[in-house]
Order: structure tokens, then C-alpha cells, then sequence
């Protein structure tokens, strides 16, 4: 029998047997102008992202985010961008538990045509993998796999932009108004600093596509992914002697476990909300009645409406208390919202089928969200515009550290892909 992880593998080889067709068999009716580009584009692809790779980008690593973001910004302009770097300020970094006193800069490239569409594209550099480990694990290629720490998640996404726009200067494609290339880096921490960035940028374009991987086992574009959320409870009492005189205590344990007793039921499995209590810490010693307690939940909704409910389901309950002297602090953080399926990202979504199906490739249209949040649902916070998300290569093992791979031979299917999507939105097909 075999278990999810040898199942996932099975699927992986059998979907890189399907990329590993040549160019020759795909279908009649492709644009062979944009065959030819996306084939040049692939070794300069490579070379790209194993310039990104090489370079340590985790969320907290302002030196190396730096390297790398100057050498994104120098490959933008040498393109024909016009270039800035966007630093998070203050007033607009929604600060969490995690949040690091300053999270790294944005990307930002603009790029003028001569249409009206408004088409913007985002990736990001940073990654969750700790300084020094790239020592050990550098860019490296093995088969149809290139492997290397973040490469999945998300370095392969920012080459892909990067190429993406080659592709289309190599033909001379400025159909559209305005094409705009937004990259953060401090998605793998919630995009503290760039969420507001995001949520702007979305609302001014008439298209979002963003370049975090499709699945190795299933060639698929995403029009949903799960909101995530946190609660922490604070409960402050009073420390006694537990032998001696335990009266003379407030059990911040009994408030905490109380707490979290009553607040086991409310999750709503039906509509995707979730609430779960994962963590708690209480107590110092054992003879002593423990003076502080804290808990925490992890928190998922589908709806970007269901989580004003949950968190007030959780102020509401937590108000009912066991021991009266006890103070109890909440404290809810809305890490990530839900990216949800629209209309209008289906009917893109539905008119990026049509192209990928010009070269013999069959995409995969899920409307069903996964585990994982993304930037996707920042940039569709304001807009009614399609935002989709996947339009990267296949990977497999983001976050893994020792077997994080992408596809090769996805490579010049997916800039097809991308680059044709721009193409035809540019020129009002697919919106």
C-alpha cells in the first residue's frame, strides 16, 4: 500500500514523463513566434534562477534580500523597466507576533505600451530556510529537476517573471497599457510590510497573475487558496504557594483551560472555518499557582467575510469566565485572507485552457482552495479584476530544505502559457 507521500511521488514521475513530450508534438494551431521565444528563453531562464538561488534570501535576512533584490531590479532595468524599490514603512506594516522590526523591500518595475490593459505580475524572493544552508545546498541540476533551497517556493516564480518579460520584448509585444512586476519579500512571514502594497496594486490593474508553483503531480492553474488567522490568549492571575495556600492564588491554568474548553466548538467544518488551539504554556514551578497562562489558535476561513464572525464568536466567548479576577487578553491576527474564485477569474482562467491547449497541454482549473495561503488573495482584496494564482513551474517539497525541485521541461510550456495569457488579455480576449 502505498502512504500520501509515495503516491505524490508516483504521480510526479508520471507527470514528468507528459512534460518530457518535445516541442515537435505539441498540437497544431500554437503561435510559433511564442514557441520559438519560450525555447529561447529556457537556458537564460536557468541561468537566472540559479543566480536567485545562490543567493540567501530568508524573510529575516536584510543583507541578502538586498543582494537580491538589486540584482532583480538590474535584470528589470536591463529590460526596459522603470525600477523602484519600495520600502515597508511603519504606518502600513500590519505587525504580528512574528513580525521582524523591518521587513525587506519590494520590487517594483513598470513597463509602458501602447494599449490601455493594465497587467501586473507577482512573485517573491524571500524564503523560510535559515542562513548557512546553502553551503551545503547550492543550485544543482539532476535530470529533468533543478534542486535548491527556495527554488520551489518561490525563486522559479521570479525568474519566470523575469523571462516572461523577455519573452515578450524579444517579440516586440507592447500591446498592452501598462505591464507592472511587483516582487516582496516577506511573503513566508505573512507580508507584513508589502500586504498594503499588494492590495494597491491589485485594485489598479485589470489582471493579476502570480507565480508561486503549480503542483509537480497536477498541471493546474488556482482561483482560490484558504485564509489563515491566529489567536492568542493572554490570562494574567495571581501566583500562591500550592501546598501552602493555594487561596490565595488565581489559577491562570484553570482560567486558560476553561478558555479553551468553550472555545472547542467553533468551528464551522461546513462552510471551511476552522478553529483549533495548538499551543499553550502555563506555570513556573510546581508548588506554585501558576500567575500566567497563554494559548494559541490556528485559525482558516474560506471567506474573507467569516473572519470579522470568528473573531467576534471569540471576543464574545471568552467574555464567560471561570474565575472572575482572572484578566484575559485576546489578541487576533489576520495573517493571510482567502483568495475566492470569481467569475471573472474563471473566465480567464477558462480562456488560459484554450491557450495551453494550442501546444497539446491540458490545465487544470481548481476552484477549490488548499492548505496554503498566498499573495494571490492580497492583490484581490479590492478589485473584482481576475487574480490567479500558479502560474509558476511545477515544484515539489517547498519548505523541505534537503528535496526541493522544479520541472525543466515545464519551463517553455509555462512561459507559453503566461506570456500568451498577457498577450491576449492585453488585446481584451479572456476579461
Amino acid at each position: 500500500m502505498h502512504t500520501p507521500w509515495s503516491r505524490r511521488a508516483l504521480l510526479a514521475t508520471a507527470f514528468t514523463s507528459l512534460l518530457s513530450l518535445p516541442p515537435a508534438l505539441w498540437a497544431q494551431g500554437a503561435d510559433a513566434a511564442v514557441q520559438r521565444a519560450a525555447a529561447e528563453q529556457k537556458q537564460p531562464l536557468l541561468d537566472t534562477l540559479k543566480a536567485f538561488v545562490s543567493i540567501e534570501t530568508g524573510s529575516r535576512d536584510i543583507e541578502g534580500i538586498n543582494r537580491a533584490t538589486d540584482l532583480l531590479a538590474s535584470k528589470l532595468r536591463a529590460l526596459g523597466g522603470d525600477v523602484a524599490f519600495i520600502e515597508p514603512s511603519e504606518a502600513t506594516t500590519y505587525r504580528m507576533a512574528d513580525t521582524p522590526p523591518k521587513p525587506g523591500r519590494m520590487v517594483r518595475a513598470t513597463f509602458k505600451g501602447s494599449g490601455s490593459k493594465r497587467i501586473l505580475l507577482i512573485a517573491h524572493m524571500d524564503t523560510v530556510y535559515l542562513k548557512g544552508m546553502l553551503e551545503k545546498q547550492p543550485f544543482r541540476i539532476d535530470g529533468n529537476r533543478a534542486y535548491g533551497l527556495g527554488i520551489s517556493d518561490d525563486k522559479q516564480g521570479v525568474a519566470m517573471v523575469v523571462h516572461v518579460v523577455a519573452l515578450l520584448q524579444s517579440l516586440g509585444f507592447n500591446e498592452y497599457g501598462t505591464l507592472t512586476v511587483l516582487v516582496n519579500s516577506d511573503e513566508e512571514i505573512s507580508s507584513p510590510g508589502s500586504r498594503e502594497a499588494l492590495s494597491e496594486a491589485g485594485a489598479q490593474h485589470d489582471a493579476v497573475l502570480s507565480f508561486e508553483a503549480t503542483r509537480a503531480e497536477t498541471d493546474k492553474l488556482s482561483l482560490a487558496t484558504s485564509g489563515i488567522a491566529s489567536v492568542e490568549l493572554k490570562v494574567e492571575g495571581r501566583a500562591s504557594h500550592a501546598g501552602g495556600a493555594p487561596e490565595r492564588g488565581v489559577n491562570a491554568l484553570y482560567e486558560l483551560s476553561h478558555q479553551i474548553l468553550q472555545m472547542r466548538d467553533l468551528s464551522e467544518p461546513q462552510v471551511g472555518l476552522k478553529l483549533n488551539w495548538t499551543i499553550s504554556q502555563a506555570g513556573t514551578n510546581r508548588n506554585v499557582i501558576p500567575a500566567h497562562a497563554t494559548a494559541q489558535a490556528d485559525v482558516r476561513v474560506l471567506r474573507v467575510a467569516d473572519y470579522d464572525r470568528i473573531e467576534a464568536s471569540v471576543r464574545e466567548r471568552v467574555k464567560k469566565q471561570l474565575l472572575p479576577d482572572a484578566r484575559i487578553t485576546v489578541n487576533f491576527e489576520r495573517r493571510r485572507p482567502p483568495l475566492e474564485a470569481t467569475e471573472a477569474s474563471r473566465k480567464l482562467a477558462a480562456h488560459a485552457r484554450g491557450i495551453y491547449a494550442e501546444i497539446g497541454r491540458t490545465l487544470v482549473i481548481d476552484d477549490q482552495p488548499e492548505g496554503g495561503g498566498t499573495d494571490a488573495a492580497f492583490a484581490a482584496l479590492r478589485t473584482r479584476a481576475p487574480v490567479i494564482e500558479r502560474f509558476g513551474l511545477p515544484g515539489f517539497g517547498a519548505h523541505s530544505a534537503e528535496n526541493e525541485w522544479v520541472l525543466l521541461d515545464a519551463i517553455e510550456p509555462r512561459l507559453y502559457l503566461a506570456a500568451r495569457v498577457i498577450m491576449d488579455v492585453a488585446r481584451g480576449k479572456g476579461l
